[in-house]
């Protein structure tokens, strides 16, 4: 059975987990007060180019940001926990917001108390607490974008987040000074001059610290 008692101290300002941590929270924020401006529009529409609605796509991320933390705080050496995050039926707008911002708080908070060689199972590679923490990152964040792109928003999130997620997860990322627009590439859901789109399955570096 994997040892859950071992802890290590509060992080310290100058604790790298601390640092991406914060990062984590800020995404966050940004993309729940974009969900908070479609609180109106119709939820069940295609969130972008996908198959899920902008409710479900919003619940999948959710799912992901406790999923990440579980992977963290359970020590998961192979496979997933196995339990699945769902919303209440007839959940509103605002409840998804919260619903972001509770599970995103969640993954923070296991990253900040992981310690740091801790490495827990992912299907791109198993990682650390940094690593969870830009994954959480580019899941909120690009499934925000395809939310926006449903309910007819704009979103830009905050640059540093994005291009610090970038160059943790997207080793091949081209280095155009455009972190935004490079994620969303390396996602498939974008172009960039001179690049052929990412079609098909895509994946990021999960494994490291």
């Amino acid at each position: 059975m994997p040892d859950r008692t071992s802890s290590s101290p509060a992080a310290s300002s100058d604790d790298p987990r601390e640092e991406w941590a914060a990062l984590l929270e800020r995404s966050v924020a940004a993309c729940a007060a974009a969900l908070r401006r479609g609180a109106d529009a119709d939820w069940s529409a295609p969130a972008g180019g996908l198959d899920w609605t902008c409710t479900a796509t919003a619940v999948h991320v959710w799912d992901d940001m406790f999923g990440y933390a579980t992977q963290l705080t359970g020590r998961r050496t192979g496979g997933y926990v196995a339990f699945e995050v769902v919303a209440d039926d007839g959940v509103t707008p605002e409840q998804l917001a919260q619903g972001l911002e509770a599970s995103g708080g969640v993954l923070a908070a296991a990253v900040r108390t992981t310690p740091p060689e801790v490495r827990a199972w992912h299907p791109y590679g198993d990682a650390g607490p940094i690593g969870f923490a830009a994954m959480g990152m580019v899941e909120a964040l690009v499934h925000t974008h395809d939310i926006a792109a449903g309910l007819g928003l704009e979103f830009t999130p905050p640059e540093e987040p994005v291009a610090r997620a970038l160059a943790r997860l997207f080793p091949q990322a081209p280095g155009t000074g455009d972190p935004w627009a490079e994620l969303l590439w390396c996602t498939g859901r974008g172009a960039l001059p001179g690049r052929a789109a990412v079609e098909g399955a895509w994946r990021w570096r999960g494994e490291g610290p």
